[in-house]
């Protein structure tokens, strides 16, 4: 429904003014006339520019998503009404695409839509594995429970990815300083002494050639170069697009040294976490396998899980065929298959998730100790190295005079 701006006159002769979302102005002004209102004018609430212009969007974060399930749970265990929670949630979500969301929602709803069918129009907001466990609440009567246990599934997974960027951070800081640093020293600082040597006359040595070769090219030619770094960067999107070449880098990624270690590790806390909300919620597993295998974030990981589920559906445990596809350690297969033999899945994923957790805390600190002195080694050699190159010329002028 639209929204428009009002302003009215209570008895008392103040003036109010709000907005009311109404079918029409003349529903806003006789709901305000009973309300005792008078003088009322209403007109309709311009829309904002990001509506013409869908970049200017505001994005929905994760952490409004985990805020919005959290209150929306307290709400309902409360024993308030669905539309009044949805109502109240839309009122004080501060941002507007979020909240126009939440709006629509409550919307659908109101037309004869349950939540989660509702919920299903906005994909990019509330993925397939919110829409499923919401489905299950709703169909359990335990949507409070079920949204609580999302709030801090999705608490644990956004800790979890933090964690993977704050290792990635230092490294990539560095690197950009690096190139940075060199690009300043090849523009602003080699042309002087290029000038220099140029007065000297006489044959440079082979680095400083080379120094001055760059420095001449970086100046001249910049343009090929940056042009051939957005063509690198725009042929890896276009292969990780598809099917082969997504396999290929992800598979590299996994082996990759140090590196592929952490990501393995969190793929397979990702991966008992999701499994074990969806399970203890009441999905069933080929389903919750199918949904797990789609927000895996890696190819191999995902084609492992489609395996798992195929040879599930034939009638084999989980822990037969999660040994088959030699992505997951020993001890998780073996753990998983005590927790089926044991009628606990979802427990046992639990717990395994949280060893995982762990695992990920202590990867992570060894990286960052391991890469912090390779860096600043990596950066001293890079800019150590530029400066002595320039310096030759000079010693080998001071070595002749010597003579």
């Amino acid at each position: 429904m639209p929204i428009f701006l009002w302003e009215a006159k209570t008895r008392a002769n103040e003036v109010k003014k709000g907005e009311f979302e109404a079918t029409d102005e003349a529903a806003v002004k006789s709901h305000f006339r009973r309300q005792g209102y008078k003088d009322i004018k209403v007109k309709t609430k311009p829309k904002d520019l990001a509506e013409y212009l869908p970049f200017l969007k505001q994005s929905v974060k994760e952490r409004e998503i985990v805020i919005f399930s959290r209150i929306f749970a307290t709400m309902i265990n409360a024993g308030l009404p669905l539309m009044q929670c949805l109502a109240l949630l839309a009122e004080q979500e501060k941002n507007k695409t979020f909240a126009k969301i939440i709006t629509t929602v409550k919307e659908e709803i109101e037309g004869g839509s349950t939540l989660t069918d509702a919920l299903k129009k906005f994909p990019d907001v509330f993925d397939e594995l919110f829409v499923n466990l919401v489905a299950a609440g709703e169909s359990g009567g335990i949507l409070d429970v079920i949204l609580n246990r999302l709030s801090a599934y999705m608490e644990k997974a956004m800790k979890l990815k933090g964690k993977v960027k704050g290792a990635l951070t230092y490294p990539a800081a560095v690197l950009v300083i690096s190139l940075g640093v060199v690009a300043l020293m090849l523009v602003k600082v080699i042309p002087v002494f290029e000038k220099m040597f140029a007065d000297m006359g006489g044959q440079l040595p082979a680095p400083t050639q080379f120094l001055v070769n760059l420095s001449s090219a970086a100046q001249n030619s910049w343009y090929y170069y940056l042009g051939g770094m957005v063509l690198i960067v725009f042929a890896i999107k276009r292969i990780r697009k598809t099917k082969r070449g997504a396999y290929i880098i992800d598979d590299l990624i996994l082996r990759a040294p140090v590196f592929g270690d952490l990501l393995r590790k969190v793929a397979v806390a990702k991966f008992t976490r999701t499994l074990s909300t969806m399970m203890a919620s009441g999905v069933p597993i080929l389903e919750g396998l199918g949904i797990v295998s789609k927000t895996a974030g890696n190819k191999i990981v995902e084609e492992a899980l489609i395996k798992t589920r195929q040879s599930i559906s034939e009638g084999k445990t989980i822990a037969e065929p999660l040994a088959e596809t030699k992505i997951f350690p020993s001890m998780v297969v073996q753990m998983i298959a005590v927790g089926e033999a044991t009628g606990a899945l979802d427990t046992m994923l639990a717990k395994i998730a949280d060893f995982y957790d762990d695992e990920v805390d202590a990867a992570v600190a060894a990286l960052t100790a391991l890469i912090e002195p390779f860096m600043m080694a990596f950066l001293g050699g890079v800019v150590g190295g530029m400066l002595i190159a320039m310096y030759l010329p000079i010693f080998q002028m001071a070595s002749l005079v010597a003579e």
